[in-house]
């Protein structure tokens, strides 16, 4: 349903959206997250399909999750969506996840910039997009995902992946979702069997191209179950993302 300021979807969680203990996955969250934004620009009649046959479409540049619990199998909850603030090229999108007795079990903020697919840079937000959302001047997240976040000098973990056709999407890009499968797969082994994905930040810097091989890094930090990301282009500078990941016991 779509009201004045924001936007709400909701999700019955489905079995193959689940881990091995039954609850929803982050990559999960992060695609039920897209699905609301992609809903709640179909609501205004700009789906992205439609933004895609003029070139242009939304892109990430950077976010944050956060997650008190994720839901479990046939589990209901409902996303609300809103834009907190928007400049001529770019908006801030807030998000909060409740379950089934409006409890709220996750928050999530992202910054989006439009883009003009073929030429490969950002546009104005057309005047029809922006008066139509509206925006609510409230965050869902007390987060600075302006601050840069450097990538590691130095990495305890390494994986290796090739970028292939399926993990590009309409904007002919790699989709925020596979950095962040990207930056799980490089967690060592007994963190993510004994411990949830409480908290993702990151930052989006560069493209990385079908048929390039690009390694996820990842350094322990200082603070416990902390660990410092880097997604970069194998034998070269290019750094396509980097980020912070907490975990949290189950």
């Amino acid at each position: 349903m779509k009201f004045e300021n924001y936007f709400d979807q909701q999700f019955e969680l489905r079995y193959f959206e689940m881990n091995k203990l039954g609850l929803a996955t982050p990559t999960i969250m992060l695609g039920l997250l897209e699905e609301t934004a992609a809903d709640h620009c179909y609501s205004i009649d700009h789906s992205l399909f439609d933004l895609l046959k003029m070139n242009v479409g939304w892109v990430l540049v950077s976010g944050v999750l956060q997650m008190d619990r994720y839901p479990s199998y046939k589990e209901k909850i409902t996303i609300r969506t809103w834009l907190s603030n928007y400049s001529s090229i770019k908006g801030y999108r807030e998000n909060i996840i409740f379950d089934e007795n409006q409890n709220i079990i996750g928050r999530a903020k992202g910054l989006w910039v439009f883009f003009d697919i073929e030429k490969r840079r950002p546009i104005p937000i057309f005047n029809t997009i922006k008066e139509q959302w509206s925006f609510f001047n409230t965050a869902s997240i007390n987060h600075d995902i302006k601050k840069k976040i450097n990538a590691i000098d130095s990495a305890d973990y390494i994986k290796q992946f090739r970028v292939n056709r399926f993990d590009t999407d309409m904007n002919k890009h790699v989709n925020n979702i596979r950095y962040l499968q990207w930056v799980i797969e490089s967690i060592p082994e007994d963190i993510v069997d004994h411990y949830y994905l409480q908290t993702i930040d990151g930052r989006f810097i560069s493209e990385a191209q079908y048929g390039d091989t690009v390694l996820s890094l990842t350094k322990e930090l200082s603070s416990t179950h902390t660990f410092g990301h880097t997604i970069k282009v194998e034998n070269s500078n290019k750094i396509c993302a980097t980020a912070h990941t907490h975990w949290k016991k189950y």
